[in-house]
């Protein structure tokens, strides 16, 4: 690195940190054992610092270097700031298994929905170095042009130049709230869907289809109700409330169930839904902190997945059903 001004010539900082090097050694041979290079390299680069300063820095001699009076004053003012250079150096390789800084986070608007703020909480908690922003938006982020560390996103296709470690997958359930089901009945099956209040994720009102997967393979319904809305957060509050039944994912509703102001409503019956990813920007060089909260979140929403171990078990079951009509028939 050079330092330019219109009447002085380059002054090279690197023959600045080799001049305090020299110095602090005591001789150009010390000097270059301790920094791996020929000790003429080291003498040349002082030439050259001195014809950039107009001003000889030392005397030279077989046994010993003395300063100048200008060497010194200028050792005094160059070896501070390149200590405190170094120091700062270490600082940060010895402090990146400690999480620190900034992190920026992109999500869908509903990403809340999926998991509580209070899991952001007792990450910082944990971690009192850190601090986080949240850019919430449906729309997809440019992660390197907006200098987000870290997105969450769903879906089963990621940009080609991110990086993405998935967390989930998720699925539907259909739940209603035990006071719904008090008043109105649980349905016996699909076909009793439509003599029932359905709350549709949906901008309009009217019929919506409902595609599920059961014990009888893939069935669509077709569902409607007084009320539609245009996030899981709505319907959920909804279903709370008793207006109907409502096809939520799983995370957003587990702990309903979980508490009872749930229940499941026809639990045969379920809908795939898309993949969370944590997505990175690069893989190069993953800041501790962006690798911490991932980690984080990763291990708390397993924690949080009572159905991940149905999931299998149900596929088995209906993997075993559609065996089981096959044969039948062919043995007609």
């Amino acid at each position: 690195m050079k330092s330019r001004n219109s009447s002085n010539p380059p002054v090279d900082f690197n023959h600045v940190f080799l001049f305090v090097e020299i110095v602090r050694a005591g001789s150009f041979a010390a000097a270059a054992r301790r920094l791996g290079m020929p000790a003429n390299t080291l003498s040349r680069n002082l030439q050259q610092l001195e014809a950039a300063l107009h001003s000889r820095l030392m005397h030279r001699s077989t046994r010993k270097l003395t300063l100048t009076a200008a060497g010194q004053a200028f050792f005094e003012r160059c070896a501070p700031p390149l200590a405190d250079l170094a120091q700062a150096g270490q600082d940060m390789a010895a402090g990146r298994d400690q999480p620190a800084g900034l992190v920026r986070v992109a999500a869908p608007a509903g990403l809340f929905d999926l998991f509580p703020v209070q899991w952001v909480a007792d990450f910082l908690a944990g971690h009192p170095r850190v601090s986080m922003e949240f850019m919430l938006d449906d729309a997809k982020t440019d992660l390197i042009g907006a200098s987000i560390d870290l997105a969450f996103r769903a879906g089963h296709l990621m940009d080609a130049n991110a990086v993405g470690r998935k967390l989930l997958d998720t699925r539907f359930s259909l739940v209603a709230a035990p006071a719904y089901l008090a008043a109105r009945g649980a349905p016996a099956g699909l076909d009793d869907l439509a003599a029932h209040d359905c709350l549709t994720l949906s901008h309009r009102s009217g019929p919506v289809t409902w595609r599920l997967q059961g014990p009888d393979g893939r069935r669509e319904v077709q569902v409607a109700g007084r009320l539609g809305v245009n996030t899981a957060r709505a319907v959920l509050q909804a279903a709370l409330a008793g207006l109907g039944i409502a096809l939520l994912p799983e995370p957003v509703a587990a702990g309903d169930i979980a508490a009872g102001r749930l229940a499941r409503v026809l639990p045969q019956y379920s809908q795939d839904g898309a993949s969370m990813y944590a997505v990175l920007p690069s893989r190069r060089q993953v800041p501790s902190a962006v690798q911490a909260f991932v980690d984080f979140i990763s291990a708390r929403l397993r924690e949080r997945e009572p159905w991940a171990a149905t999931q299998a078990a149900d596929r088995k079951k209906r993997s075993a059903g559609a065996g089981g009509r096959r044969l039948q028939s062919n043995r007609r």
